[in-house]
């Protein structure tokens, strides 16, 4: 099949990082273009992320050597040279928007990791097995926008997607409140521990901004799509804290829900079990083959040993039992830098071009 071409904007940040490694050998994506801000522009690619390159392979040699082209300045010779762009880029919000706006005004699809456009009524935020009904906004936003090709799609924030997947497919249980608290990995916040000692034997009880996306996003995962928007959903009620801990990679998630129809436990297990989403039915490039991992051991899942299942795109659940306050409580993890970010959009991308919506030039 004809490749995709691909621009990445943001390319010298961590999740332009990972969008390069995980694009290295994509069946269907091509990275033909990068783009960051002006202080890298004109520079290649090896020069102009130099030692902030945190991956664990090597820079790869087919965009080593690539040119590095300026994510504002060079917009429209950006968007008439690819099929679409990844955009992970550090502006403040509404540049971001404007930005994210003019590259679909362009004619150019955005595929975001910002979180400037999570709250656009028709700009679907989605985990792809979740809400890809969601895809049904583009043609009205497209209308507001005045395109027949450009558009705004986004994924959710990166602290969603342990604990959202695993109550998620309980719906039918109705999913009246959920406590969660996550323990998130220092690479959410583009570090490493040799860029934030202050990190090593450190834990710190405030993520700025996050506890407010962490209850906030997933009703909207949980919405509908109505008259070309998707209205939130007014429950479940969601509660959090955020927590970041001394962890290169990985999110981990301690929740606690109640329903309007307690489940059973083994019921719970065996939907975990038996869910697949349209990636899988697809059979999508970056799908996990199992979206749900249950884990029956008392100390499972643990971050370092399970972050990494199937590419990292999988979702690990354990320790599901009763409690006194919740009908139920349970942990989840996921790697936050491959499914809840990079990953977790070059699978959303993977979705939009198998469904007709992001189409080569």
């Amino acid at each position: 099949m004809q490749k995709y071409k691909v621009g990445i904007i943001g390319a010298t940040g961590m999740v332009g990082q990972r969008f390069i490694t995980l694009t290295e050998h994509h069946e269907w994506f091509e990275v033909t273009l990068l783009a960051a801000s002006g202080r890298s522009a004109g520079k290649t690619y090896g020069e102009a992320v130099g030692e902030r390159w945190a991956m664990p392979s090597a820079i790869p040699e087919a965009v080593k050597n690539l040119t590095v082209l300026n994510a504002s300045d060079d917009a429209e010779r950006i968007a008439e040279q690819v099929d679409f762009v990844f955009c992970a880029v550090d502006m403040k919000k509404e540049e971001i928007k404007a930005l994210e706006e003019r590259y679909a005004r362009l004619e150019c699809p955005v595929i975001s990791n910002n979180s400037a456009h999570r709250g656009t009524p028709d700009v679907p935020m989605m985990i792809p097995e979740l809400n890809p009904e969601h895809a049904e906004v583009i043609p009205a936003q497209r209308k507001r926008l005045g395109t027949k090709r450009g558009f705004i799609a986004v994924k959710s924030n990166c602290s969603l997607q342990s604990y959202v997947p695993a109550i998620f497919p309980l719906n039918k249980f109705g999913v009246k409140n959920v406590l969660c608290c996550t323990y998130q990995a220092i690479s959410g916040a583009g570090k490493t521990f040799e860029t934030w000692p202050d990190m090593l034997d450190n834990v710190i009880p405030f993520i700025g901004g996050e506890e407010e996306k962490s209850e906030n996003e997933p009703l909207k995962i949980w919405g509908k799509v109505e008259n070309g928007v998707i209205i939130p959903a007014a429950a479940p009620n969601f509660t959090t804290q955020c927590i970041r801990v001394p962890v290169s990679d990985g999110h981990l998630a301690a929740v606690f829900a109640s329903f309007e129809i307690t489940p059973e436990l083994d019921e719970i297990k065996t939907l975990w079990r038996e869910f697949q989403g349209r990636p899988q039915t697809l059979g999508l490039p970056s799908a996990p083959k199992r979206f749900l991992h249950y884990f029956e051991e008392d100390d499972r899942p643990q971050t370092k040993s399970e972050r990494e299942l199937e590419h990292g795109m999988a979702v690990s659940i354990g320790r599901l039992r009763r409690d006194s306050q919740y009908d139920i409580k349970l942990v989840a993890l996921s790697h936050n830098t491959l499914r809840g970010a990079a990953g977790g959009a070059v699978l959303m991308a993977e979705l939009l071009c198998a469904d007709g919506y992001i189409t080569t030039q």
